[in-house]
């Protein structure tokens, strides 16, 4: 008689069968996460017979309890690192052996649950690797009682770094002059050896170089990168900063502007569907186009069809090309308030792939079938030639939409947009049967004036424009997973894990403090987070627990093995509707083109066998830019506020550690630091369970998302940095002085982090 699901076979019968116990498959699914399906874990134990009942209740129960979760066919541990990595070596052990860690990595993430420890290669395979170098690697969980929680082994070297620093030269009195390093907390070095062509105030690249015991260390001028660091040329520190190849090379631009436009040639001829874009007002490229209608099929009474076109960049990039191994190299196109740093040169992106109004254009498109609840019935891939009917705004299309169309719009309403509106909100009945996670947190956005300084930041006004087009391409890209998985065709998948345990333990304390519960134990789903969302709405804690939830999340990645997307709950899901700014997009449409035999130019073999390396890379870039933008946008509003020292404005506590307190300008959105020692005569504690510091004599403190009065007393312009003098008083917190003690008595020390890496790897 089988037993029930989640409930735990008794001592007596795992003894009886010689079963294996819980831990021992948990330490088998870490230690295998690519190879760790039912089948694996029977073979490796051998559970035969009747006793893979005993296992699937065993795995059916480790999953409820949030302990695995399924990739595909296959489990691993919630939270875990990816089988393969863009690593950064940064030191070395006591042993001499190299320590590494992800090259763009999780700000919020435990810096010793993601160390890895570089495994030596075989000697004469390839370059070495040293300190400094950044290195493709395969890691596996480390089998090692104290250290870093993962091992690696290179896969591949990448060029060599310079060791170079970034930074502003600055002239002193007595004609030295410094450098300046642009990165917050680097001490300044003294230049040496003349300054060639820069000159003070420059953005330039300098070479450590040794110099005596005593003093500042010094360094020599290797390159000018800009001159006079202004707030029109911050963002080029950023591009140096992080090495984003922003330079296309000559072979690259030649290869580029020899593409002649593809004909319609072995394409369906779409040209009469009136298809239009919906795009920023200010967008130079135009990469998709949407089209909606009523279903005729007296089958499906209230259905629609949607009709999504996406520009076909495959037919104009081919793989192994000049344009394909830059695009690669990329990863993805950055956006700075002042500039692009796109992913394909202008002539692919802003022309031959852009679908402009009243051109032909080549496209690859998706014809949806939605019942009237929401639900998809059917969907079918084309390739096509298209020409758009309309080059929209958002703003322009709502407007129309809202009873005020412009000439363009007025001729476009009844036939075009009014289909379209209609369509999304058949769609909305699907997501909010779906329930996706639902966070409400305003993106800001930088007006620069015409010479590229700051005007003002603002919170665009979100709309159901923007949100209908949001959903059409979500859409799009669900039914490239599911047609590229029922092909048995190979991909890389976009994928949102789940919070890791202890990122939902810290939420759950936190959720406490506010008399909220998050469920323990059981698989966490993106309606759990929306409930507490929903009941906090419109309260004084609102902000804050967003704040909080957004937090607890793991970050978005690149994979060819499925895990689903946990923030949109979805269980399949790649990107195909931005080939222009993302090269996993443009390898969907290889693999749908190559799946579905639309031509010539799909994804080959050998692209293939390296899809886990390509996501690899383009996961490290897409971090990489996310980390250039936002520091870029640091250094506008410091530069910008750097004249208006000794002002008091209006913040947010955005971050609360043990050194000090982030807080956020409301009217700005930049950060800024209040170090602890600047508080006040009470010695304030870290109190992590409630995001706060407590004064260990009043009780009295701050809190994350408070909102306070500060003084800007210093600015950094360069590095972004900014620091701000408390004005508003503590205020009483929760669990007052018992927060002291309860902070004391949740200190981690040494052992508990060994023994926290112990049970994770059981």
């Amino acid at each position: 008689m089988a037993r029930a699901p989640g409930r735990k076979a008794p001592a007596g019968d795992r003894a009886e069968s010689r079963l294996p116990s819980r831990e021992a498959v948990l330490r088998f699914i870490a230690e295998n996460p690519d190879r760790a399906g039912k089948r694996e874990i029977a073979k490796a134990f051998g559970i035969k017979g009747g006793d893979r009942v005993w296992l699937k209740d065993t795995l059916a129960a480790l999953q409820d309890e949030g302990l695995v979760k399924k990739r595909g066919k296959r489990l691993a541990r919630p939270g875990s690192l990816p089988g393969v990595m863009v690593l950064d070596i940064v030191s070395r052990d006591a042993g001499g052996a190299l320590i590494a860690r992800p090259a763009e990595r999780d700000v919020d993430a435990d810096e010793a649950e993601t160390l890895v420890a570089i495994r030596p290669g075989r000697p004469g395979r390839g370059p070495a690797p040293g300190v400094g170098d950044r290195v493709l690697a395969r890691l596996s969980p480390s089998d090692a009682d104290t250290g870093p929680a993962y091992a690696g082994r290179v896969m591949k070297v990448f060029e060599k770094r310079r060791q170079t620093v970034l930074g502003v030269v600055r002239g002193l009195a007595d004609g030295t002059h410094r450098l300046v390093p642009i990165e917050r907390g680097k001490p300044e070095l003294a230049l040496e050896g003349g300054l060639g062509a820069a000159s003070d105030g420059d953005l330039v690249e300098a070479e450590p170089v040794r110099g005596p015991r005593h003093g500042l260390p010094r360094a020599r001028v290797v390159s000018v990168v800009g001159d006079q660091v202004t707030e029109k040329a911050v963002s080029m520190i950023a591009i140096h900063a992080h090495e984003i190849p922003h330079v296309f090379p000559p072979e690259v631009l030649a290869e580029a502007e020899a593409i002649a436009p593809a004909g319609a040639n072995g394409r369906e001829d779409w040209r009469a569907m009136p298809l239009v874009t919906i795009d920023p007002a200010d967008a130079k490229d135009h990469d998709d186009a949407v089209h909606a209608e009523p279903d005729d099929d007296p089958k499906n009474p209230g259905g629609v069809v949607v009709t999504v076109a996406i520009a076909d960049v495959a037919a104009y990039v081919r793989p192994g090309s000049p344009l394909d191994r830059e695009a690669l190299k990329r990863g993805n196109s950055v956006y700075f308030p002042d500039r692009v740093v796109p992913m394909l040169p202008e002539r692919i992106s802003n022309d031959l792939c852009s679908l402009r109004e009243a051109e032909d254009r080549p496209a690859l498109a998706v014809r949806m079938t939605f019942a009237a609840d929401g639900r998809k019935v059917r969907h079918a891939f084309h390739r096509v030639i298209m020409r758009s009917a309309a080059r929209l705004s958002y703003p322009q299309a709502q407007a129309a939409i809202d009873g005020a169309p412009d000439d363009k719009t007025e001729p476009l309403l009844a036939a075009v947009l009014r289909p379209l509106w209609d369509a999304y909100a058949v769609l909305t009945r699907g997501r909010t049967t779906r329930e996706p996670l639902e966070l409400d947190l305003p993106e800001r956005k930088i007006v620069l004036k015409p010479d590229g300084t700051v005007d003002r930041v603002i919170v665009p006004e979100r709309l159901a424009a923007h949100r209908l087009i949001e959903e059409f391409m979500i859409q799009a890209n669900v039914a490239a997973a599911e047609t590229l998985e029922g092909r048995r065709q190979a991909l890389v998948y976009r994928i949102h894990d789940a919070p890791s345990l202890a990122k939902q333990e810290t939420l759950r304390e936190f959720l406490e403090t506010l008399g909220l519960s998050l469920a323990r134990g059981a698989q966490m789903r993106p309606a759990q987070f929306n409930r507490i969302l929903a009941r906090v709405a419109g309260s004084e804690h609102e902000e804050l627990v967003n704040e909080v939830v957004l937090r607890s999340q793991s970050q978005a990645a690149y994979a060819p093995q499925n895990i689903g997307h946990f923030g949109l709950n979805l269980k399949r899901y790649a990107h195909f509707t931005s080939p222009i700014r993302r090269y996993a997009d443009l390898i969907v449409h290889r693999a749908l083109i190559a799946a579905l035999g639309l031509g010539p130019d799909g994804l080959t073999p050998a692209e293939e066998e390296r899809l886990e390396e390509t996501a690899a890379l383009i996961s490290a870039a897409e971090r990489r830019a996310m980390a250039a933008e936002r520091e870029t946008v640091d250094r506008l509003i410091a530069a910008h506020l750097s004249a208006r020292l000794d002002e008091e404005f209006e913040a947010r506590v955005s971050g609360v550690t043990k050194a000090g307190l982030f807080v956020q300008l409301r009217q700005y959105g930049a950060d800024g630091f209040i170090p602890v020692s600047t508080l006040g005569d009470d010695y304030y504690v870290f109190d992590e369970a409630h995001h706060a510091l407590v004064g260990r004599s009043s009780g009295l403190g701050y809190r994350l998302a408070d909102t306070v009065s500060v003084r800007l007393v210093e600015v950094a312009p360069v590095a972004g940095g900014m620091r701000f003098e408390m004005l508003s008083p503590p205020r009483p917190q929760p669990g007052g002085r018992r927060s002291y003690h309860k902070a004391k008595r949740q200190k981690r020390g040494p052992q508990r982090g060994a023994a926290k890496r112990r049970t994770r790897r059981q």
